[in-house]
């Protein structure tokens, strides 16, 4: 019996030659076709993407051969393209949507197939249930096209989505300015999608661009998974002080989200660059509108929001929430603890090499260092750490879920608990203004251990409290 598909944080993801077949991602596209035909999207067109894990650009191929032998017409990118780019290239050639094979962060047995809509974000979570109940059981309900025949037809598209792109990114950050300012930029790209990005957008003047892990290799030397957190980057934070480089700029395999070590080889994590980003719209571009944030981010930009008298909108993790609501509140910026932000002028999606330029620019702007940079915005909203674990699980989920509610802890690394939020996950708040996040990934088989806290030296006992809470420990 065909196993039936379940579509996660971000599209459905696999193993590769396991689950992660030809056939499920033929399911899958017929599932998204049906999906847009619902919708009464018949003959649209349909982008289609892909980053550089293994037989990537064969799923991609795979997936144009179904939605053209179910009406509609490909732009197929002609080759790995950024996600970001991918999710632009919607709206500047007027698609309905997206799929992107990708997986993103994840370790290198996996693939995946990422969905995108009209405007070039995330399907919010009604949408994705009814791409997957759409996903056929009998092999014998998928429409396809030959490749060869839809491409003779004009009905898939090579396209090249790098140069709108780049012009469309001129207008909203002053590179020129970047160019001039004479650092030594150190990019890691993971030997992902962002290769090459950095250096094309920054050659040519005083700046120097450096990258490393800047080839297609799927095992992903050097790291666990291309992940932008420790310990995979660990390798770009030692090059960092080597080069003596002014900033280190790591993107994940399909770029979409982005990591920054400072001038002294320090990582600042996902939750200080959310904080830094929204400083610097607020602060040094002047802008003013919402910021979105998932639960699992920083309390700095509750903080920044009463500072700047802007709405704070808090969702569940995932950009499937985080680009609605980014839509629906004309969002000045949104992201996630994954290291993902979106921004306004742009698509409401994750763009990890716009978020590199605007760090960029915040140097240039303000002359400061990223480490200066960082202590500026604790000046403002005072310190705040933050740590993680991921714990693989197996077996009963539910159990899980009723040991959590039941533990109701009075204290949690020392801190009296002042509230849950049961949102997306179990979010434990404490006095301090920190939190503690248990959760289940929407991405992987495992159990996420988050906490925020004003005092580093109680990340540890937080963490432990809440692996005993979770009955990890």
């Amino acid at each position: 019996m065909t196993a039936k598909i379940k579509f996660g944080t971000d599209g459905w993801r696999g193993k590769i030659a396991d689950n992660y077949t030809f056939e499920n991602v033929r399911r899958c596209a017929q599932g998204f076709a049906s999906y847009q035909i619902k919708h009464g999207n018949t003959g649209a067109w349909i982008v289609v993407g892909y980053d550089k894990r293994f037989l990537s650009e064969h799923f991609a191929a795979t997936v144009a051969e179904v939605l053209c032998g179910n009406g509609f017409k490909v732009y197929l990118t002609q080759e790995a393209t950024p996600t970001p780019v991918i999710s632009y290239a919607v709206i500047d050639k007027k698609a309905v949507g997206a799929i992107n094979i990708t997986a993103s962060h994840n370790p290198p047995v996996d693939n995946g197939f990422k969905v995108r809509d009209q405007h070039g974000g995330a399907i919010d979570p009604q949408g994705l249930l009814e791409i997957e109940a759409l996903i056929p059981d009998d092999l014998s309900q998928i429409k396809k096209k030959e490749y060869k025949t839809a491409l003779e037809a004009g009905e898939i598209m090579l396209f090249e989505a790098a140069t709108n792109y780049i012009t469309h990114i001129e207008k909203l950050v002053d590179i020129e300015g970047i160019k001039r300012a004479g650092f030594t930029i150190l990019v890691d790209a993971m030997w992902g999608n962002g290769a090459g990005w950095f250096p094309r957008l920054l050659d040519g003047s005083k700046t120097e661009v450096i990258e490393i892990h800047n080839t297609r290799n799927p095992i992903f030397p050097e790291m666990q998974r291309p992940e932008p957190i420790r310990p995979n980057i660990d390798v770009g934070l030692n090059k960092t002080t080597e080069l003596r480089a002014d900033v280190l700029l790591i993107n994940d395999g399909d770029a979409d989200r982005v990591g920054f070590g400072d001038e002294n080889g320090v990582f600042i994590n996902q939750l200080q660059a959310y904080g830094l980003l929204a400083y610097y719209l607020l602060e040094v571009r002047g802008e003013r509108g919402p910021i979105v944030k998932t639960l699992s981010t920083t309390s700095m930009l509750n903080k920044l929001g009463k500072l700047y008298d802007v709405p704070i909108y808090e969702t569940g993790v995932g950009f499937k929430y985080v680009a609605p609501k980014m839509v629906e509140t004309d969002a000045m910026i949104g992201g996630e603890e994954s290291g993902g932000y979106a921004f306004k002028g742009n698509v409401p999606e994750r763009d990890g090499i716009l978020a590199g330029l605007y760090f960029l620019d915040m140097m240039v702007k303000t002359g400061k260092t990223p480490s200066q940079l960082l202590q500026i915005l604790f000046e403002k909203v005072g310190a705040h750490y933050y740590d993680r674990i991921d714990t693989a699980f197996s077996g009963d989920k539910e159990s899980k879920i009723e040991r959590i509610l039941n533990a109701n802890p009075n204290e949690i690394g020392g801190f009296k608990v002042t509230g849950l939020n049961t949102m997306d996950g179990y979010k434990f708040e404490l006095e301090d203004g920190g939190w503690l996040l248990i959760r289940f990934s929407g991405t992987e088989p495992k159990i996420r251990v988050y906490c925020e806290t004003t005092d580093e030296e109680r990340i540890p006992q937080i963490l432990n409290d809440g692996l005993k809470i979770a009955g990890l420990k």
